[in-house]
């Protein structure tokens, strides 16, 4: 039987930078970084990110609890990530990946976010996606 699966995450994109850059002034190691745009041409715009995100939960998905401990994390360095994206014009974006089980006995996780997480996204001026996608029955 499938189950659901979920993670967050909060990412920083943008064109022709240097992840190692945000991580170094951020002072938080990313859990994934996409460099293309930092050797790419300007004649080719090409996006850069830097990523910080959760364990990928299984079964029992907390949106809210994934989320609230995600900005934990960054609510100390809040006005490092304002200043980051201001200095090399990037877009921040807080987000939720799931994997939706389609087998019938599966509930679905509820997705909302508390005051803390809306808060921190109006402070950092950032995104809110929600991933959605299905899994394949088993």
């Amino acid at each position: 039987m499938a189950s659901n699966k979920g993670r967050a995450y909060f990412a920083l994109l943008g064109y022709h930078f240097n992840p190692d850059d945000i991580t170094r002034i951020l002072g938080i190691e990313a859990t994934s970084v996409n460099a293309a745009g930092a050797y790419s041409g300007l004649d080719k715009p090409v996006i850069s990110s830097w990523e910080l995100s959760t364990e990928t939960l299984v079964g029992e998905v907390d949106v809210f609890a994934l989320s609230d401990s995600l900005v934990k994390q960054l609510e100390p360095i809040k006005e490092k990530i304002v200043e980051v994206c201001k200095s090399h014009n990037l877009s921040p974006r807080l987000g939720v990946a799931l994997t939706l089980s389609v087998d019938k006995g599966e509930s679905s996780p509820e997705v909302g976010f508390g005051a803390r997480t809306i808060r921190f996204l109006a402070d950092t001026g950032s995104f809110l996606e929600v991933e959605n996608k299905l899994s394949e029955r088993v």
